[in-house]
């Protein structure tokens, strides 16, 4: 049945402003801000209408929703500020949003928020949230971070530093870093240049494209952490609440602040879905108390219990956890959907399998694969691994970003140290560096002693940081096959091809799973890609 609603011919001209058709069973909804749509689809779960009808009925007829002030339509152009129309209705919105339940609701109207000229400290702490949400961060391999603005580069001036004793020695380290950046980036171009020659067949925009992001990923390392950067974030109303109550009571003031003027705008575009992220709601008060009460407690155990322990000082990855009969359940969880037998059973059953009977089953998931896109099925996440990672600030930068597996870091320091590009290894500019490096930790130390926290932010992107990964096959088959693809920057490409052969070592029937996996080292690993960019660009010239 493709259509089951029947509109005047005045309804079917209004109704298609705001759905991409007014006839069919499948469409989508646009022109109306996130308030409506999630309103809209919280009334659609418990009406037997369809959601044009719904739309039509309760809210464009309705007067109380003050629909069109809201929507814009253009037979009300001329009606109060949408704003205001928006306040006006608010208790409508809330009314429904309570009725059918915040939290499921909270996921069904988004907002797209800029976040600008904030530190990378903050950026991690934003994509720190996992679930509903979906950043884009500016990169360190395609643009230059040493411009200046009204005579000062770019990174955050921490308020608390900022009045405190050690303000000038912050911005002198800071200054410090940025300059011998810049004056790094044209020395390691002519080296790179003269060590990569561009080759005749090869267009000259690519290659300058590739040998500008390996210059800039050599680089990265000296930019401080409190460059400032600017971020996308688009995420669901659930996502935000979770954020904002996290950001209201972090010990950071730059993330507070963040978490204030975030909830101001929000409130601007989705406000029923944020109000419980407001300091003075119920909700809020109640999870920051639990918080800082659960903060306090567990610092003062790990004060206690933890001092004597060693600290994981060399950098790589190391694998901790996996569990011996991940095979045979990836195995049974695969024969699970074709068969009426019990998960229970099957594991049983899949025990007491040969290696080469296993390798059948497991043979069905993988030898069909033609990509790293094809995606394995659900299955592989039976099997379960816990990495322990030290690696330099800038690789946990680019590794942070997947989000469907758990992950926790510790504070950034000094103390682990530091990676040195092998560019620039055993040549004049390798002093330079490592002084910035040694200047970055001297400061950094006597911060420390005072401000653990605020120390991050003189802290270089080159300096190593402690963190873990737990994470199921599919997952990892999914990060290691896209990082360690030749574009990637060649410290991440390394964590992720050693993840792999840990997880292979521990388990070789899972091999197969890996076999996209680039595990080869490339020289100007961009060149390719960027020589791919401009070849569909042509031909989208030609098509055009």
């Amino acid at each position: 049945m493709e259509g089951y609603e029947e509109f005047t011919a005045s309804q079917i001209r209004i109704l298609s402003h705001f759905v991409t058709n007014t006839e069919g069973n499948i469409f989508v909804l646009r022109n109306l801000p996130e308030v409506i749509k999630g309103a809209l689809f919280s009334r659609y779960s418990r009406s037997s209408l369809g959601l044009r009808s719904l739309l039509m009925k309760d809210f464009i007829l309705n007067e109380e929703t003050a629909f069109s002030a809201i929507a814009g339509s253009r037979e009300h152009e001329e009606e109060e500020d949408q704003m205001v129309a928006i306040q006006k209705a608010q208790n409508f919105y809330d009314r429904i949003l309570d009725g059918y339940g915040d939290d499921s609701i909270g996921e069904l109207g988004g907002a797209h928020l800029a976040l600008e000229n904030i530190s990378m400290i903050a950026a991690k702490a934003l994509e720190e949230a996992r679930i509903g949400g979906s950043p884009l961060e500016k990169s360190t391999r395609y643009i230059y971070f040493d411009q200046k603005v009204d005579g000062e580069y770019l990174f955050y001036k921490e308020p608390i530093l900022m009045t405190s004793a050690f303000r000038d020695v912050y911005l002198n380290v800071c200054n410090f870093l940025f300059d011998t950046y810049s004056n790094l980036i044209p020395r390691v171009a002519d080296l790179m240049e003269k060590r990569f020659p561009k080759e005749h067949d090869v267009s000259r925009v690519a290659y300058s494209a590739a040998l500008r992001a390996k210059v800039l990923d050599a680089l990265r390392g000296l930019l401080p952490s409190s460059a400032l950067t600017n971020m996308g974030l688009y995420g669901n109303g659930r996502f935000y609440e979770t954020l904002l109550q996290k950001l209201s009571c972090h010990n950071l003031a730059e993330l507070q602040e963040i978490g204030k003027k975030s909830f101001q705008e929000l409130s601007k575009d989705i406000p029923s879905f944020v109000r419980r992220a407001d300091p003075g709601n119920k909700h809020c008060k109640s999870f920051s108390e639990f918080f800082e009460q659960m903060q306090t407690e567990l610092k003062s155990l790990a004060a206690y219990y933890t001092p004597s322990l060693e600290k994981m000082e060399e950098s790589g990855v190391r694998l901790l956890y996996s569990d011996p009969d991940s095979p045979a359940k990836v195995a049974a969880a695969l024969l699970f959907s074709s068969s009426r037998a019990s998960l229970q059973e099957l594991q049983e059953h899949c025990r007491g399998l040969s290696d080469e009977e296993i390798g059948r089953i497991l043979d069905a998931a993988s030898n069909y694969r033609e990509n790293r896109r094809h995606k394995s099925p659900r299955a592989l996440e039976q099997a379960q691994f816990t990495f322990e990672i030290v690696a330099d600030f800038g690789v946990f930068r680019d590794l942070q970003r997947h989000r469907l597996l758990s992950q926790e870091r510790q504070l950034l320091t000094c103390d682990l140290g530091y990676f040195i590009p092998a560019e620039i290894k055993e040549t004049p500019m390798e002093k330079e560096y490592r002084i910035a490096m040694d200047e970055a930790k001297e400061i950094y130390a006597s911060i420390a002693a005072e401000f653990p926290e605020e120390a991050q932010y003189v802290v270089p992107m080159a300096y190593n940081i402690h963190w873990y990964f737990h994470i199921n096959l599919r997952a990892l088959q999914w990060l290691s096959e896209l990082r360690s693809q030749p574009a990637g920057h060649a410290s991440y490409r390394y964590i992720v091809q050693e993840m792999a052969k840990q997880a292979i070592r521990a388990h070789p029937q899972f091999e197969r799973f890996f076999k996209f996996v680039d595990f080869d080292g490339y020289e100007l690993g961009r060149l390719g890609q960027e020589v791919r960019i401009l070849e569909k660009a042509e031909a989208r010239k030609r098509d055009g």
